[in-house]
């Protein structure tokens, strides 16, 4: 029996055990779909998929695109310039001991071809800290015709040769977001937007694994909305289980994906208390009716809650005792991980050390939640559901697609 190591992908951080390729083999096999078919790249699509969700490790998504973080700087007066953009991202990819929080980073297009000041690439930078670089995918969303401006993602022309180039450059993962909202007045999400995104998923995985890039799967259900936590519940599950079936249907290997899901929540209109302990009920209990074991990681996203809310309700998901979870628990932030830092450097360069360790405090937070063992300054009440007026901390944004 031989071990599988990532050390000569990853740096220090390797995946290995005895019988670990006897297993992935096996794995490879079992998992086959329809006509058989295994990607060319499947032992290493599933020890990328196994290393995102390493122990007390998550990913940090750090892929807004150029409009979107043209609304970050805005907020601390900073001109968003690609200079800009540039010094900003190389405060949080430098910070020293960043790679012990952090296993992946999703990049957008720009910043997987942009370097360090000293002429380092990011993508070379990441590696030789053994953090694996990912790449956003999609190209955004349209609306579907014919339906209460529901949306269905973009990108999937030309994906292959693009997956193609990204992994050439150096990317090992991908993500593809898809956008769902709920409103129980119009029935949305309706069917034809549930099967719609979950082909679009789909499709976007086997591609990215044909390509050798493992495909995070993110079907986003937002926040807006009065409905309460048991309808998020229903619709998350009607989601998921339209996901996997086109997961299979398509031939994904399930083993080379990760899933980035939405918390089981409120709406950010709802007058209902909720805490963290329900909340985490909720989300794993609808994840272990959806979710097949054999996806190794969940990743999820915060979707515009607070940073210590985001922290807050995945540790209380990692300590939840009554029940086992097949997966590993993990988190991919942008804003609940960032927004402090952004502040912290406001655009000057003496204050760059200053972002990076405040980064570093919100990293090292979430890993400590990835054990269940993160303990909140200030404990407080009810977090999962305070509407964004009364917390000014709150980082929602309305129809974020």
């Amino acid at each position: 029996e031989k071990e599988v190591s990532l050390r000569g992908e990853m740096g220090h951080h390797a995946v290995s055990g005895p019988g670990t390729s006897l297993l992935l083999v096996l794995a490879c096999l079992a998992c086959a779909r329809g006509a058989g078919h295994v990607p060319r790249h499947a032992a290493e699509l599933m020890r990328t998929a196994r290393a995102l969700g390493a122990a007390n490790r998550g990913i940090l998504a750090a892929d807004e695109s150029t409009g979107t973080i043209a609304k970050r700087f805005a907020s601390i007066g900073v001109e968003n310039t690609a200079a800009n953009r540039q010094k900003y991202r190389q405060m949080l990819f430098e910070a020293e001991g960043v790679e012990k929080y952090i296993s992946g980073i999703i990049l957008f297009d720009e910043t997987l071809q942009q370097s360090t000041d000293d002429g380092t690439s990011f993508s070379q930078l990441l590696t030789d800290k053994g953090i694996l670089p990912g790449i956003k995918v999609d190209t955004g969303v349209v609306e579907i015709p014919g339906t209460n401006g529901e949306t269905s993602t973009t990108g999937l022309d030309g994906l292959a040769k693009r997956c193609s180039r990204y992994y050439q450059l150096g990317a090992r993962f991908a993500k593809w977001r898809a956008v769902l909202r709920i409103d129980q007045k119009t029935g949305c999400p309706s069917a034809l937007a549930v099967k719609e995104n979950a082909w679009g998923l789909a499709r976007y995985a086997a591609i990215c694994q044909s390509e050798g890039l493992v495909p995070i799967v993110e079907p986003e259900i937002l926040m807006d909305g009065p409905h309460s936590i048991d309808h998020c519940a229903r619709i998350t599950e009607e989601v998921l289980t339209a996901v996997y079936k086109a997961l299979s249907e398509n031939h994904v290997m399930l083993e080379g994906t990760c899933l980035k899901p939405n918390m089981v929540c409120p709406g950010s209109e709802c007058s209902q208390a909720c805490n963290t302990e329900l909340m985490a009920y909720h989300t794993v209990s609808v994840l272990r009716k959806c979710v097949p074991p054999a996806v190794p990681t969940i990743c999820f996203l915060s979707g515009g809650q607070s940073e210590e809310e985001a922290t807050l309700n995945l540790n209380s998901m990692n300590s939840i005792t009554a029940v086992s979870v097949p997966w590993s628990l993990t988190f991919s932030y942008g804003r609940a991980l960032q927004a402090s830092a952004l502040k912290a450097w406001g655009g000057k360069d003496a204050n760059i050390a200053k972002g990076a360790e405040v980064f570093l405090l919100r990293a090292k937070a979430n890993s400590a939640a990835t054990a269940g063992k993160y303990k909140a300054a200030h404990p407080a009440g009810p977090v999962g559901n305070i509407p964004p007026k009364a917390n000014p901390n709150k980082l929602f944004e309305k129809n974020f697609a």
